[in-house]
């Protein structure tokens, strides 16, 4: 698989094979994020595709908390609006569609969370960048890369070129076999 193609966005036809059943048994969303997100957390979740996360994220948030639920395709947004439409989660959920090369979000956020969506951002410091300036003061950002995507040196400066924006490595939990580092961001 050559690099370009590993570095791609997802295209939204493919959707399905995101969320569903099968995959929820290998990466359960409450699973993974119960240590992080906590009742009343605003967070915004950089890349949410169809919504996979989600629901999941605003449950942990509770009904003080919210989820900017952003994504590059209108298309992915669109399957996620279709998903919540009628629920609980309709009112503390907020699509979020970003710019060709911005996240363009204005708002604040208590967490971020990224799931196997940095290694298709071609300007990572920019993004990096952006995502520190919409951290509250102590915010934390953990971020997830798959294993077969993302080399282990492409992890280690992506790392880098985190912390090169202010940010401070908390931890690398363990998620095999996935990469996964936590940050926090300095005050």
């Amino acid at each position: 698989m050559s690099k370009k193609d590993r570095n791609r966005v997802c295209p939204a036809e493919l959707a399905g094979g995101l969320d569903n059943k099968i995959r929820r048994l290998f990466q359960n969303p409450v699973k993974i994020l119960k240590p992080y997100v906590k009742e009343g957390m605003n967070v915004f979740e950089l890349g949410c595709g169809p919504g996979f996360f989600t629901p999941a994220i605003a449950g942990l948030a509770g009904n003080a908390g919210s989820v900017i639920a952003a994504d590059l395709q209108e298309k992915m947004l669109d399957i996620l609006r279709d998903k919540i439409r009628n629920t609980e989660f309709e009112k503390r959920i907020t699509p979020h569609k970003c710019g060709k090369n911005s996240i363009d979000y204005h708002g604040g956020a208590d967490f971020v969370f990224a799931f196997y969506v940095i290694h298709e951002i071609p300007d990572k410091e920019r993004l990096f960048t952006e995502l520190y300036s919409i951290l509250s003061g102590g915010g934390r950002m953990l971020i997830i890369e798959p294993p077969f995507h993302v080399t282990g040196e492409e992890f280690r400066k992506m790392t880098d070129i985190i912390t090169g924006c202010g940010f401070r490595l908390i931890k690398q939990p363990r998620m095999f076999p996935n990469k996964a580092v936590l940050f926090e961001k300095t005050v």
